[in-house]
């Protein structure tokens, strides 16, 4: 204790250099717990984002991931219902889970024909109210921008378009889709009569789109929002289901928004398989809370090796589902290294000059303390509780101004929009509760600071006591 009251006097003695010590350590863990705050929300935020599109762990066949999204059918899980419901009775895994639903991945063609006007489309057939408690799940309360599921409560015929598909199928009035300006290039209509530069559609597809626009005819007005979703079947023919879009929706980013459609699963498994049994190209498992994942995953692993072996099915995370997510994760730990780093460095110098100026300044006052009995030791000891004490001092003023200032950025309505998204996030910095962060960084700083003061207070106390009795 005589120790720590003599270094807190000592750093009370020049108040002026001690603060100024003190300021930049400040300073530095407050800029490095912003940062870490901000990129531990957007980590969040990612997560929560992708379970509820993905669901924690997914069940597919072997290579789907890589090879399924050119041929889906070729990747069907078959027997489908009979997992689930094995799944949901498990009691390991009841438990842990939040919903456990199939759907069913396609690509195809959805044209507004009465436009003359058609697109490219990766579709997926889901239960949409399962798909809504998905989207329901946000274990961390970080900003979520899932919309309500649109398709919950609909005709079995109805689909849910991206915006950008919208106005590719010039349906933006009918759907209230803005902004939607006209394109600057005339886009030439496709006439029923053939001619040298438009031929005629082949003649199946153009039977199966006419039967298909039959039945709705009677409902079609000047702004219907009927379109037509042509795919291949699992035998390789054409097929045409006739959809009526019930909602145009941002799905956030630009490359998704203008290709993805949500269909009910009983109308895209009619699609792709016809009158043949119905399957699905993937089974999503939510669970309550991510650290479940391994125990689920063993579990899930255990069922996959006994009767289910035959249908060669594999786990698969929703990290390897997205692998945006991974390399986020990689930069910002990279980043946030690199700034720790940094600051460490500063506080390095910042301190051990604070230390060299104070050994220099009290050489006689060392001198005097060798003469009276103290020992090598007690001197090191003193300097580097010095430099302890601007280190915890440091450190709690740091913690607070971070928190300080976290809690005004997030009450500030600040937003931006993300590299390659379409609308804008607000900006938020979760450093309250980063318990791991906060004692890493209050661990470091004071490690640095004690290190830093370690070699001017070894050099205080080599110094001769005679040398140091006549240095003025």
């Amino acid at each position: 204790m005589n120790t720590v009251d003599l270094a807190l006097r000592n750093l009370l003695r020049n108040r002026r250099r001690s603060l100024a010590t003190l300021l930049a350590m400040v300073i530095g863990l407050s800029a490095t717990l912003l940062f870490g705050g901000y990129a531990g929300n957007t980590m969040s935020a990612m997560e929560t984002g992708y379970v509820q599109l993905h669901g924690h762990l997914q069940l597919q066949r072997r290579d789907h991931f890589l090879y399924g999204s050119g041929n889906p059918a070729a990747y069907g899980i078959a027997d489908y219902p009979r997992l689930i419901e094995q799944i949901r009775r498990d009691p390991v895994l009841a438990p842990l889970l939040t919903v456990v639903t199939p759907k069913l991945q396609l690509g195809g063609i959805a044209g507004h024909f009465s436009a003359a006007h058609s697109t490219n489309v990766a579709s997926v057939g889901v239960v949409a109210e399962e798909q809504a408690v998905l989207r329901d799940w946000d274990d961390y309360g970080a900003a979520s921008y899932a919309p309500p599921m649109s398709l919950r409560g609909t005709p079995a015929d109805s689909v849910v378009i991206g915006t950008g598909v919208a106005r590719k199928l010039q349906l933006c009035r009918e759907l209230g889709v803005q902004p939607c300006p006209a394109p600057a290039r005339a886009v030439t209509a496709v006439t029923a009569a053939p001619t040298a530069s438009s031929p005629a559609l082949p003649a199946d597809i153009a039977a199966l789109s006419a039967q298909e626009a039959r039945p709705a005819a009677a409902a079609s007005t000047p702004g219907s929002t009927r379109i037509e979703m042509l795919a291949a079947t699992v035998q390789g023919a054409p097929n045409v289901v006739g959809l009526n879009v019930v909602k145009a929706e941002n799905f956030g980013l630009k490359e998704f928004d203008d290709s993805f459609t949500v269909l009910h699963l009983a109308q895209a498994q009619r699609l792709v398989y016809g009158a043949a049994e119905p399957q699905v190209t993937a089974i999503q498992l939510q669970l309550h809370h991510t650290a479940q994942m391994p125990a689920a995953r063993a579990r899930l692993q255990q069922l996959l090796d006994g009767e289910w072996t035959p249908r060669d099915l594999a786990l698969v995370d929703f990290q390897t589902l997205a692998p945006v997510y991974g390399q986020t994760l990689e930069f910002f730990d990279s980043v946030f290294g690199f700034m720790a780093t940094l600051i460490g460095v500063i506080v390095l110098f910042t301190v051990g000059n604070t230390m060299s100026m104070a050994v220099l300044e009290r050489t006689t006052e060392i001198g005097t303390l060798r003469a009276l009995g103290l020992r090598q030791r007690g001197i090191r000891r003193l300097f580097v509780t010095e430099g302890l004490l601007l280190g915890l001092a440091g450190t709690a003023l740091g913690t607070l101004a971070a928190l300080g200032l976290a809690a005004l950025i997030n009450r500030s309505g600040l937003s931006w929009t993300p590299p390659g998204y379409v609308y804008a996030y607000p900006l938020q910095v979760r450093v309250w509760g980063a318990g791991s962060m906060l004692a890493g960084s209050a661990a470091g700083l004071i490690a640095v600071a004690g290190l830093s003061a370690w070699w001017p207070a070894r050099r205080a106390a080599r110094l001769q006591i005679v040398d140091a009795l006549r240095h003025a």
